[in-house]
């Protein structure tokens, strides 16, 4: 069949998927520097994601200063791959419950179609985790400012992690870890700003909980208590909210710790059954340098398994299912054409044990990368390896075939001798292409290592 009679049996499908720019290879890759259209790394941890007219919302904690409370901030994007940052829906104010050293965590975003309200729910506590408490704001619009209502104990129950799920008949319902009893499910009243009943309780000790539902089956998701180390994470799963849940069973590959990550969301999206695990991947002594682990679920019945992936395709946009990533080629960064005061550098966990360094700096020290060859033109994903010491990581300017700066972040990946990986994704043409870093201002940028660019 020719695509002129595809199109004229699916007319709808073929007009949506021509509007959409061309996509090579949009992809997700777990752990690695996330930049957001502000220049920094996305800091929206233990974050929860709410979908509004096909853009994906994250809204998320602030890690940028450690560990006290800062900003909830929110993030927009409409392929789960590049990430526009809207700002902050509450920030720290001068004293109370949002006031200096007090604790805002797992933030989570609900729509209230009575009260046309969206009701922001979260973790409020002192420095010492002494107060266990949850928190309720509400908003105009999704990513606006939010006004702040009250924190209290939900039932008079210890609240620590906790997360939100909307059920299909509007009703909605708090997830909350109750250190002293166990992870519960409690009713939300009817404009969602306080809790009308107790619904289950699991007296197992699990934190992080994530619900979803897939064809008439619950499925709760959550972690065992470690900390901000990462531990095997589980999943439970009833076709009632109120009874017959399984046993906790492992998702993930055994002893993989959920490959280094614990679970802080779980995104149904798309048209073809995908299902996204998010998790964040904590660096407990600098947390502005966590970072993300999101990676595809199969759901089947009671079976839920989750595979690890260096990188993959979300394919949002299409009425494909997620693919794993392409066969990339790369380009090592000590072979480029060095500018300023840049120049190859030792490194020992660096592809061929060198990098290019002294990028940016008082010299502006460049590295421009050529010839890197893309299939066809349109919005891909590039995946730069790096090296960076610093606990504030280091950033760049990056130019693509000579086109204006585009900032990335660096996170410190190098502490412990380890490479980096960040991510940008950029449009390329067909054929030859060229990359350059430079330093941002007299700042020095990263080592660059290698340079993976899709070759299918």
């Amino acid at each position: 069949m020719g695509l002129r009679s595809t199109c004229v049996l699916l007319a709808a499908a073929c007009a949506s998927y021509l509007l959409v720019p061309a996509r090579a290879a949009l992809q997700i890759v777990p752990g690695a520097s996330l930049t957001a259209s502000n220049g920094a790394h996305m800091q929206a941890h233990g974050g929860g994601v709410i979908e509004v007219n096909g853009t994906y919302y994250l809204i998320g904690e602030d890690k940028t200063d450690g560990s006290a409370f800062q900003n909830v901030n929110c993030y927009s994007s409409r392929d789960l791959v590049q990430w526009h940052y809207e700002g902050a829906l509450l920030s720290r104010t001068g004293s109370g419950d949002l006031g200096p050293n007090r604790v805002i965590e797992r933030p989570k975003v609900v729509y209230n179609d009575k009260t046309q309200k969206y009701v922001l729910w979260m973790h409020v506590d002192s420095s010492n985790y002494g107060e266990a408490k949850t928190g309720v704001a509400t908003g105009d619009t999704v990513c606006g400012k939010y006004t702040y209502h009250n924190s209290f104990q939900p039932l008079g129950f210890q609240s620590r992690d906790m997360g939100l799920f909307k059920d299909d008949d509007g009703k909605a319902y708090l997830l909350s870890e109750d250190r002293a009893n166990g992870l519960r499910i409690m009713r939300l009243s009817d404009d969602y700003l306080s809790v009308a009943a107790s619904t289950y309780l699991w007296k197992d000790h699990i934190e992080a909980p994530a619900l979803i539902k897939i064809k008439g089956r619950y499925y709760m998701f959550g972690s065992h208590l470690s900390g901000w180390d990462p531990n095997d994470n589980v999943v439970s799963t009833s076709t009632s909210l109120t009874s017959g849940w399984s046993s906790w069973a492992t998702f993930a590959d055994k002893n993989s710790k959920t490959y280094s990550s614990q679970t802080h969301y779980v995104l149904p999206y798309g048209s073809s059954g995908n299902v996204m695990y998010m998790g964040d991947r904590w660096v407990s002594k600098n947390l502005r340098a966590s970072t993300y682990v999101w990676l595809p679920l199969t759901i089947s019945g009671t079976s839920v398994t989750m595979k690890n992936h260096a990188a993959w395709l979300p394919n949002v946009e299409s009425i494909q299912p997620w693919a794993s990533h392409p066969d990339e080629k790369s380009y090592a960064g000590n072979q480029g054409a060095y500018g300023g005061g840049a120049k190859a550098v030792d490194c020992k966990p660096c592809s061929g044990g060198k990098a290019a360094g002294y990028v940016g700096g008082p010299s502006h020290g460049t590295i421009t990368l050529s010839g890197l060859s893309a299939p066809s033109s349109g919005t891909t994903t590039l995946i730069v390896r790096y090296g960076v010491s610093e606990a504030k990581g280091r950033q760049a300017d990056v130019r693509i075939n000579g086109g204006s700066p585009i900032r990335m972040d660096f996170l410190p990946g190098a502490q412990s001798g380890n490479i980096g990986e960040s991510v940008l994704t950029t449009a390329l043409k067909s054929g030859s292409n060229t990359v350059e870093f430079a330093g941002v201002g007299d700042a020095w940028g990263p080592d660059i290592d290698i340079v993976e660019v899709p070759s299918a």
